[in-house]
C-alpha cells in the first residue's frame, strides 16, 4: 500500500441528520452532515408508504399469499401419504 495517499481516519466523526439526531461513527471527516438516518427513515420507523400504481401491491400480495396456501398443502400431502405408508406397515 503507497504511502500519504490516504485520508486520515478519524475515530470519532460527529454525524448530524437533517432530523437533529447526532451520533459518532468513524469516517474521513470530523463532522458529516446527513440528510437521512435510521431514526427518521420511513422503512426503519414503520411509516413507509406504498405507492400503488394499476394495483400491483394488491396482485403482488395476493400471489404471495397464494403462494404460501399452496405450499402448505404440498406439506400436508407429502404429511398424509407418510401416514398412509406407516398404517400400511
Amino acid at each position: 500500500m503507497k504511502k500519504e495517499i490516504h485520508p486520515e481516519y478519524i475515530v470519532d466523526a460527529k454525524i448530524t441528520c437533517a432530523c437533529g439526531q447526532v451520533f459518532t461513527m468513524g469516517g474521513t471527516k470530523k463532522e458529516i452532515s446527513v440528510e437521512i438516518c435510521s431514526q427518521c427513515h420511513p422503512f426503519y420507523t414503520g411509516a413507509e408508504k406504498t405507492l400503488d400504481t394499476a394495483g400491483r401491491v394488491e396482485k403482488f400480495k395476493s400471489r404471495r399469499s397464494l403462494a404460501k396456501t399452496e405450499v402448505k398443502s404440498k406439506h400436508q400431502k407429502k404429511a398424509l401419504k407418510a401416514e398412509k405408508r406407516v398404517k400400511k406397515s
